[in-house]
């Protein structure tokens, strides 16, 4: 079973910036999609962003497009979310999790096989 760790999180101004990564073991990524989701407090898990197995196609939710890039290093078996102008309103948890969607990404939380433990990121000034 892939275990994930998900790391980079903090406390920043709205502009600021944060590096998130994603670190898995137990497993290669390479066979699966990966994806970034949020969650505020009291809300449920919402998508930020996924990626295919090779990184060739991303797709973004629209409240973070041109802002976050997310990229993939497979002989590494890692994962990361650059956020730049971060806003008050991406604070949450932040994870990292695994699907096997056979063509394209999938934004539903519950088509994710594994997640990492999440870290927090916090928007504020």
């Amino acid at each position: 079973q892939v275990q994930l760790v998900e790391s980079g999180g903090g406390s920043v101004q709205p502009g600021g910036s944060l590096r998130l990564s994603c670190a898995a073991s137990g497993g290669s990524l390479s066979t699966y999609n990966m994806g970034w989701f949020r969650q505020a407090p009291g809300k449920e898990r919402k998508w930020v962003a996924a990626t295919t197995r090779n990184g060739a196609y991303t797709e973004y939710t629209d409240s973070v497009q041109g802002r976050f890039t997310m990229s993939r290093d497979n002989a590494k078996n890692m994962v990361y979310l650059q956020m730049n102008s971060l806003k008050p309103e991406d604070t949450g948890v932040y994870y990292c999790g695994g699907d096997r969607t056979p063509v394209g990404v999938s934004l539903n939380p519950a088509r994710y096989e594994f997640w990492g433990q999440g870290t927090q990121v916090t928007v504020s000034s």
